[in-house]
């Protein structure tokens, strides 16, 4: 089933699937899938990745520092923007802390040095935007992210609440409202 909230279609596995991360188990999974492609990108985040990229470079390692001069950091794949990921597998923006997978990007902007938080698609997740025609927000479930199901379940917080803060950025506050009223939380 789906809901539609000012023409985007959301699925309803977004507002009944149990969710919140659990890094400590998890340990970043999400920026390591291995996978032919990265996260979606979108057009208009590449200059302000651009705009950032010295800054952000200062958490990385010298491979994926490497990586992003030899190949830059997105590739376009059947006409569709991804983030580089290093050897098909982690991000070229994650560095390490404490064992666990993190963003560079969101870390510049965590230490107050960027005003740019990360790539939708990367703070939407597991949310994934489809387009036909319109967005469809869906869940993308990984069985990488049981952690975060069990937490979720166990903290009773829902996909769609525990993706708040990046479902408010994207659609706004207003948006945001009318769905969780939509879907009875």
């Amino acid at each position: 089933m789906m809901n539609s909230i000012q023409d985007i279609v959301v699925s309803n596995k977004i507002a009944d699937a149990p969710f919140f991360c659990d890094l400590k188990k998890c340990k970043g999974a999400c920026c390591t899938l291995e996978s032919d492609k990265g996260a979606p990108l979108r057009g208009d985040e590449i200059g302000k990745i651009d705009n950032i990229l010295n800054v952000v470079k200062g958490y990385l390692d010298e491979e994926n520092i490497e990586e992003i001069e030899t190949n830059g950091f997105y590739e376009k794949i059947d006409e569709e923007l991804f983030i580089r990921s290093v050897d098909n597998k982690e991000c070229v923006f994650v560095f390490y802390e404490n064992g666990i997978a993190k963003c560079s990007i969101e870390k510049a902007n965590n230490d107050g040095k960027t005003n740019f938080k990360k790539p939708i698609s990367c703070h939407l997740f597991p949310i994934r935007i489809s387009d036909f025609g319109g967005d469809v927000l869906r869940y993308e479930k990984f069985e990488e992210c049981n952690p975060a199901i069990e937490k979720g379940a166990a903290e009773n917080v829902t996909v769609a609440e525990f993706c708040k803060e990046p479902l408010e950025r994207h659609y706004g506050k207003q948006w945001y409202n009318e769905f969780i009223i939509a879907i009875g939380r």
